[in-house]
């Protein structure tokens, strides 16, 4: 798995490639250092990435407030940021849910 996890003060950062308007809300595949996630909801005034975190958050067995948008608001390639966890315990959630 090549996604390009960043170990901060406030938590891990997480790079996301947004796909709204897909068939299912689902973590698709890893590739070119970002995680692909893809959500019913069409983009339009941020209800694809408060999607994308309930994604995450249902996905990883996280709670939804320790995931917080950074950057990407309007863009496909955005940043989160998943508070109270280390790189190693992202990624290894990350990689159970792909496989």
């Amino acid at each position: 798995m090549d996604i390009a996890l960043e170990q901060r003060a406030d938590g891990v950062l997480l790079p996301v490639k947004g796909a709204p308007g897909s068939r299912r809300n689902e973590l698709r595949d890893a590739s070119g250092g970002m995680l692909k996630v893809c959500c019913t909801q069409i983009p339009e005034k941020g209800k694809a990435n408060k999607a994308i975190v309930e994604v995450l958050a249902k996905s990883l067995g996280l709670k939804r407030s320790q995931i917080t948008l950074v950057s990407g608001e309007t863009d496909s390639h955005k940043k989160f940021l998943v508070a109270d966890i280390s790189v190693e315990e992202l990624r290894e959630k990350i990689e159970s849910v792909l496989q």
